[in-house]
C-alpha cells in the first residue's frame, strides 16, 4: 500500500537513488517531535523545520534546539498558522534560536500587501521578550 506521508520514503531504493544528489535540500517537518525522531531520519538533515507545537514538552523542544546546534543543523520555524498567544511564542523562539534562517513567523507588518512598508525592524530581530508572558515585545512597547 502506498504511503500517505508527505515525507520522502527513502526506504524505496529507486526513490533514495533519485533523491541522493538532492539530500541537502531535504528538510524534515511533520515527523519531528523529539531528538529521537531527528536521529531516525535516513541521513542527517542540513536543515530542520522546528515546530514547537509538535514537541511533546518544553524539554523536548529545547533538546531539539540543542541537538541542532551541536550537530550543525540549521533550524527554522513556522508553517502552522500560529495565531494569538501561539504566534507570540513562536516569534520569540525564532528570534532566540534561529534568527538568521528563513521563518514564516514574522511580526505584523512583514505581511502587508504593499511591501515593504516603512518603519519595520531589520532582520534578524532581537528577541526582546515581554516582561510578562512568553512572547516577543512589539517595537512600540519597548
Amino acid at each position: 500500500m502506498p504511503s500517505t506521508s508527505r515525507v520522502p520514503d527513502l526506504s524505496v531504493p529507486e526513490a533514495d537513488a533519485a533523491l541522493a544528489s538532492h539530500r541537502d535540500r531535504i528538510t524534515w517537518d511533520g515527523p519531528i517531535h523529539t531528538v529521537a525522531d531527528v536521529e531516525a531520519r535516513p541521513f542527517p538533515p542540513r536543515a530542520l523545520n522546528v515546530k514547537p507545537s509538535r514537541s511533546g514538552s518544553w524539554k523536548d523542544l529545547l533538546d531539539i534546539y540543542d541537538y541542532c546546534e551541536r550537530e550543525g543543523i540549521l533550524a527554522y520555524g513556522g508553517g502552522q498558522t500560529e495565531l494569538d498567544v501561539g504566534r507570540g511564542h513562536i516569534q520569540l523562539l525564532a528570534s532566540i534560536f534561529h534568527p538568521d534562517t528563513p521563518n514564516d513567523v514574522a511580526p505584523s507588518g512583514y505581511d502587508h500587501r504593499d511591501f515593504p512598508p516603512t518603519g519595520l525592524e531589520a532582520s534578524p530581530l532581537d528577541p526582546r521578550p515581554e516582561p510578562i508572558g512568553f512572547r516577543r515585545a512589539e517595537e512600540s512597547s519597548s
